[in-house]
């Protein structure tokens, strides 16, 4: 995408995050990641009167895998200082569940994490509909005690809701301390920590992130107050159990976030070879019914679990049930305030 192009969406973007002239906006990047990013957004900012700063960490060291929480930050408390005394961060880095990003929020510094390829951030730019159905969403969440999943291929499985907040993203952050990834497009919370019992079965078509593969044969967990007791299946059982084994911490084994998709504009078929366009996998997240539930760190809500050891899955095909309510069947979202026109 050209520069004039990249900046008409992060103008569009800023707007929605509520920028306003005086704001202090700081884009944050790595090593030689991501700059074109920082131009547009620089370019975008001044057009609307902010104060626009770029600040660049070194690369990072190679590491493999998805190392969670783990940030450039941690060694630059002055960097971090500063960061909390913005109005705005664009982090084009990632520093979701981590320490650094935790106390930036706190201070009342709002977040958005921009990292997907830019033509997917065209595709799913930020709207008004989209952040009031999701509103709609995380109200009727924010209200339940209990969460029931169930799936034709054997998922039944229960959250008790009674310890941690429900998060709504909506691709665009307008309130002091707020966090929210651009794109997105879905409500999560998290069970009680030994408040979740039953069976998940991961079908073939459901997506294993962040591997960034479709399960190919059905992987069936077992779990018993918030934690696996038991993973089963081929080839893909295999590959999730080895790649949880890794990290060689039992807590990766907990249940952490869970909830459902809302985005009319995400596609479940966009993984396929050829058709990914790289980034963290934030449109099969985010796609129109889909229920997600993860594994590992539950930090983010506030919770006592922040072990590098994660799995996002989205299902297909699930029903997600708030106190017996039924919110979505068979992977269509049926509470009619929350419907949106599929594109």
């Amino acid at each position: 995408m050209d520069h004039a192009s990249f900046t008409e969406i992060c103008l569009h973007q800023l707007k929605m995050s509520g920028v306003r002239s005086d704001e202090r906006l700081i884009v944050l990047t790595q090593g030689n990641e991501r700059l074109d990013y920082a131009d547009a957004f620089m370019a975008a900012g001044q057009r609307l009167g902010a104060n626009m700063y770029h600040m660049r960490l070194p690369a990072p060291p190679a590491v493999g895998g998805w190392n969670v929480g783990t940030t450039g930050l941690a060694a630059m408390p002055e960097a971090v200082e500063a960061l909390k005394n913005c109005d705005m961060l664009i982090d084009c880095v990632f520093l979701l569940f981590s320490p650094e990003q935790m106390a930036i929020q706190a201070a009342g510094t709002r977040i958005l994490t921009a990292v997907e390829p830019p033509e997917l951030l065209a595709r799913m730019l930020p709207s008004q509909e989209l952040k009031e159905k999701v509103e709609i969403g995380a109200a009727l969440l924010e209200k339940a005690k209990v969460m029931r999943i169930t799936s034709p291929h054997g998922t039944d499985v229960t959250y008790r809701l009674n310890t941690y907040p429900t998060v709504a993203e909506y691709a665009c952050t307008d309130e002091p301390g707020r966090w929210d990834h651009w794109p997105s497009g879905f409500v999560f919370t998290g069970g009680d920590d030994d408040g979740v019992d039953g069976t998940i079965v991961v079908a073939p078509g459901d997506i294993l992130l962040p591997q960034n593969m479709y399960v190919r044969e059905p992987i069936t967990y077992t779990i018993e107050k918030g934690f696996i007791s038991d993973i089963r299946g081929g080839l893909d059982a295999e590959l999730v159990k080895s790649y949880m084994a890794s990290f060689d911490d039992k807590r990766g084994l907990g249940m952490s976030h869970v909830g459902w998709g809302m985005n009319p504009d995400a596609k479940w078929h966009r993984m396929v070879p050829g058709e990914f366009p790289g980034g963290m996998g934030m449109e099969p997240r985010s796609f129109y019914g889909n229920v997600m539930f993860s594994t590992g760190p539950n930090n983010e809500l506030g919770g006592p679990n922040d072990t590098a050891c994660h799995l996002d899955i989205p299902m297909r095909g699930c029903s997600l049930f708030l106190d017996d309510e039924p919110i979505v069947i068979d992977g269509d979202i049926v509470v009619k305030e929350m419907q949106m026109a599929r594109r």
